[in-house]
């Protein structure tokens, strides 16, 4: 699942880093919680929780069976 994340992660990168910001994978648990860190302007941006649910979250759980949520540290 890990290699699946990972390159989930990667096609939604593009959108982030047009804003000025980035997700950096850290990792995945058996249970499906994926883990990122989010960077540049969406480090500490209002909307963050809501690019992180409503954007990050939503592909993950779209294209990858098994993932449950995503959280940020």
């Amino acid at each position: 699942m890990e290699e699946q994340v990972r390159k989930a992660i990667e096609d939604v990168r593009p959108s982030l880093q047009a804003d000025g910001g980035d997700v950096k994978f850290i990792g995945v648990t058996e249970d499906g919680i994926v883990t990122v860190q989010l960077e540049g302007a969406c480090n500490g941006c209002p909307m963050a929780q809501l690019t992180l649910k409503q954007g990050i979250e939503k592909y993950l759980k779209e294209t990858i069976p098994g993932v449950t949520s995503v959280e940020s540290v």
